[in-house]
């Protein structure tokens, strides 16, 4: 059922007719919108004045309804967490959710996955997934559910970041699209810097029992060039999502602070270009340097301690939170990692609330936070 809520007492109203007669009172309703605004700040600039020492959060057993922190971090499973949080609250969400994608060659074993000390993934989805489509399946289903969580929690025209891989893109944007929200776009992240996954037949042939050594040799020779079916990636698809809006977008905007694009962001080497949905992380050549360029993140940004395999530069995080969100929004990310959306919100003036179930990242990320 469509609610209308008044923008100054946050009244909510289930008929039309009764919010245009709250609107038409004489006597102006309390300012409670500006009341709630002033004590967040009270708290913020509270919070702000402490020394600077990042706690470790744990809210299993608590109901968020307004964080009075700028950056909360919850070593949880998102999809409890989430559940805490009050309905049409969320400004933003960004996040790179897993997919074992680097766990899937021919050496791929279920024990290794198992493994402790050999998982550096985050254990969200069902463990023992091989290269086929029971992982495209699996990745489907979750985030169809995270989705339609993720929908009621959101405010109208918030919007739904999710980076993902070429070969499992179109799984997010159909769950992210059945769940309920408007696919508006996708942004292709493109780099150079990365690693051939194409794996070599020789190990398998070497194995193989039914053929002599002989032949063996000449098998390996004669495909030497040939690899397993995976192309080096060179670009990450970024699916962008927003929650239906029921007014105009300037309405919606004027409501919520949430739909329009801020395109006072300039991309590109003179930083005078609007921004484009794709963007680079170096110098490619003069057309596309114009567009959108900025560099993996190095070892110093990155921390020595991070064994994060799929850090984003920080400066990536940033651009997209300024361009998708407002100052003092919060941005929420269910699959926080080692923490540069957290980073990212902090150097932006947006609140974050991230969400981590892995307690090797997640205390990686509570270290990062505490030096910048």
């Amino acid at each position: 059922m469509v609610k209308y809520s008044c923008i100054r007492c946050l009244q909510e109203f289930t008929q039309k007719s009764h919010y245009n007669q709250h609107q038409k009172r004489k006597t102006p309703c309390q300012d409670n919108k500006s009341k709630m605004e002033n004590q967040i700040e009270a708290l913020v600039q509270e919070q702000l004045k402490q020394p600077k020492k990042i706690v470790k959060i744990r809210m299993k057993n608590i109901k968020i309804k307004k964080p009075p922190e700028r950056i909360i971090v919850v070593n949880n499973d998102c999809m409890e967490e989430l559940a805490k949080l009050d309905d049409n609250s969320i400004d933003c969400v960004i996040t790179d959710p897993p997919y074992f994608i680097d766990k899937l060659d021919n050496k791929w074993s279920a024990g290794d996955i198992k493994d402790d000390k050999k998982n550096s993934h985050i254990k969200h989805l069902p463990k023992g997934m091989k290269f086929d489509k029971n992982q495209v399946k699996s990745l489907y289903d979750y985030y169809l559910a995270l989705s339609r969580v993720l929908l009621t929690k959101m405010k109208p025209g918030a919007y739904f970041l999710s980076f993902s891989s070429p070969r499992l893109y179109h799984a997010i944007a159909m769950a992210v699209e059945l769940a309920g929200f408007e696919i508006r776009d996708m942004i292709n992240w493109t780099y150079t810097q990365s690693m051939p996954k194409g794996m070599s037949m020789t190990h398998v042939i070497n194995k193989m029992k039914d053929i002599s050594e002989d032949e063996k040799l000449k098998l390996i020779e004669e495909y030497k060039d040939f690899k397993s079916p995976q192309i080096r990636s060179c670009f990450e698809p970024i699916c962008v999502a927003m929650k239906p809006i029921t007014t105009t977008f300037i309405r919606n905007e004027l409501k919520f602070k949430t739909g329009l694009l801020d395109f006072s962001q300039k991309v590109g080497i003179g930083g005078d270009r609007v921004p484009a949905n794709i963007m680079i992380t170096e110098e490619y050549n003069e057309s596309y340097d114009k567009n959108f360029m900025v560099p993996k993140p190095n070892k110093k940004e990155k921390g020595k301690a991070n064994t994060h395999i799929t850090v984003k530069p920080i400066a990536l995080m940033e651009h997209l939170i300024r361009l998708f969100s407002k100052k003092n929004a919060l941005v929420v990310d269910p699959f926080l990692g080692s923490g540069t959306t957290a980073i990212a919100c902090k150097n932006t003036d947006r609140k974050c609330l991230g969400f981590e179930l892995n307690k090797e990242y997640y205390d990686i990320c509570i270290d990062r936070l505490s030096s910048v």
